[in-house]
């Protein structure tokens, strides 16, 4: 079976020729959820929009289902591609009623105006908006609208569905709602999925796979766990959770096993050895035979961060429940696993 998308070898530029994408080869699976992580200005819009048909590729191909969509010279127009997009901005058109935009798609593949309603309607039902279809964009909350989109797109019997952000611009409740619901209409719809993102904590919980983007390329694909506990550099470890880099020299000590000396203390511990160390807040916790000084405390309701100042750098300790240490005072730490920062910019 040919993959939902298949990207090889990608490059886009701007009119100026400065590069956006720089030789993007990742490829979704049908039924597959690949989250596209990375900062904003690192190509993740412009890839999604070149998947789209919005605009075309400078180089390499894009397929999908196994057929050729896009390349350096030809470009089949979005409309002729099984794709659904949903998009951070909502973009809705003003002008008509909710059920008439989720209809419009229907309509577009010539189902009748009774028919197209009616799906309208069942797919509205399903992301829970069926009360308000007679409504318009600006009588809408911002949930609402995002909601509206993914019914469009789910109206559109894609092959593969494209997100873009989806709940960026969502307070943290509706984020989660949301989300959910995305979550559960893609799986109803068993469709592949590329999901746009710059919160950690999304692409981890959405994804089968996570491709970090970063400066126009993709630096490092791999499973939720992979890109968290194996990050392929700093960069990559700062896009995909909370991490402190410290410098501190790993040796090899054993199999899976490195050496690490934190001012006059040497642990042994899990790891891969490197001239610098990434340690999460989870690897370390408090009370051990390592030194340190507690710089900073923050209570955030489930949890406590503790920013430790060590012979070796900055590090912060997250531990559940409240404050059981004030700043300003000595502690030790004990260190259950690193991984190497690596020498590349990513």
């Amino acid at each position: 079976m040919s993959d939902a998308l298949d990207c090889r070898g990608v490059c886009l530029r701007y009119r100026a020729g400065v590069p956006v994408l720089t030789d993007v080869d990742l490829a979704v699976a049908p039924g597959e959820v690949v989250a596209l992580l990375g900062p904003s200005g690192s190509g993740k819009t412009t890839l999604l929009h070149a998947v789209a048909g919005f605009v075309a590729p400078a180089g390499g191909e894009i397929r999908l289902g196994g057929r050729t969509v896009s390349t350096a010279r030809r470009c089949t127009p979005p409309e002729r591609r099984r794709v659904g997009m949903v998009f951070q901005s909502y973009a809705l058109w003003p002008h008509l009623t909710v059920l008439d935009t989720v209809a419009y798609p229907l309509r577009r593949r010539g189902v009748g105006g009774a028919a197209a309603r009616t799906r309208a309607h069942e797919l509205l039902a399903g992301v829970g908006l069926a009360d308000l279809a007679g409504r318009r964009p600006a009588e809408l909350s911002g949930g609402q609208q995002q909601r509206v989109g993914l019914a469009r797109a789910l109206a559109a019997q894609p092959d593969l569905f494209l997100f873009d952000e989806p709940t960026a611009h969502l307070d943290a409740h509706l984020r989660g709602v949301v989300l959910a619901e995305v979550a559960a209409q893609r799986a109803a719809a068993g469709a592949a999925a590329l999901y746009a993102t710059h919160d950690a904590g999304e692409a981890l919980a959405v994804a089968d796979r996570v491709a970090i983007l970063y400066g126009g390329r993709l630096v490092q694909v791999g499973t939720p766990a992979d890109v968290y506990a194996r990050p392929a550099g700093p960069a990559v470890a700062r896009l995909t959770g909370p991490v402190s880099v410290l410098a501190a020299p790993a040796r090899a000590a054993g199999p899976g096993l490195v050496s690490v000396r934190i001012g006059t203390v040497s642990v042994t511990v899990p790891g891969e050895p490197g001239g610098r160390i990434l340690v999460r807040p989870d690897w370390a916790g408090l009370g051990g035979d390592l030194p340190g000084r507690v710089a900073a405390v923050r209570f955030a309701g489930p949890h406590t961060d503790y920013e430790l100042s060590t012979p070796a750098g900055d590090l912060l300790i997250r531990e559940s429940g409240p404050p059981r240490l004030p700043a300003g005072g000595t502690t030790t730490w004990t260190l259950r696993r690193l991984w190497p920062a690596g020498d590349g910019t990513a």
